[in-house]
C-alpha cells in the first residue's frame, strides 16, 4: 500500500470527488471488489458531503486499521461544524436539518461493515465507518 494513511482537506465540492477517488484506489489496492469499490466511494461521498454542507471544511482520513479485531479499511470524517445534535434521529431515514433527503448518514452506514459517530454541539462531528478488508487479501 502506498501510505499508512491518507488526509483529503474537504473544503469544496471539487474535494468530494477528490476523496472519494483515493477511497476507491486504496480499496482497489486492498482487493476490494468493484461492487465494494462503488459502495466505500459512494459512503465516502455521502460524508464528505455533510461536510461541506453543513460544516463548511473538514477532512476526510483513510487508513487500514483494526475493527474488531479485524482488518478494515477505514474512513474518518472529521470536523469543527455545528455537531450533531441528536444523533439516533440523524440516523433515521429521510430525517435532515437541511435541505437534503436524509439519506446521508443512513446510507453511509447500509454502505459500509460498520459505523459510529461522536459529535457534541459546537464541537464538530467524527464519523468513524468501516468496510472489512477482503480475505487473503
Amino acid at each position: 500500500m502506498a501510505a499508512d494513511r491518507v488526509v483529503i482537506a474537504v473544503k469544496m465540492s471539487n474535494d468530494i470527488v477528490t476523496a472519494r477517488q483515493a477511497g476507491r484506489e486504496l480499496a482497489e489496492e486492498l482487493g476490494f471488489t468493484l461492487t465494494d469499490r462503488t459502495m466505500i466511494s459512494t459512503a465516502i461521498s455521502e460524508v464528505a458531503r455533510n461536510i461541506t454542507s453543513y460544516a463548511g471544511s473538514g477532512e476526510i482520513r483513510l487508513q487500514v486499521a483494526e475493527r474488531d479485531g479485524r482488518r478494515a479499511l477505514v474512513v474518518q470524517a472529521k470536523d469543527q461544524g455545528p455537531g450533531i445534535i441528536d444523533i439516533p434521529r440523524a440516523m433515521e431515514d429521510g430525517y435532515s436539518t437541511g435541505r437534503g433527503l436524509g439519506l446521508g448518514l443512513p446510507g453511509a452506514k447500509r454502505l459500509m461493515d460498520g459505523m459510529s459517530i461522536e459529535s457534541a454541539p459546537n464541537e464538530g462531528t467524527l464519523v468513524d465507518m468501516w468496510k472489512w478488508v477482503p480475505q487473503g487479501a
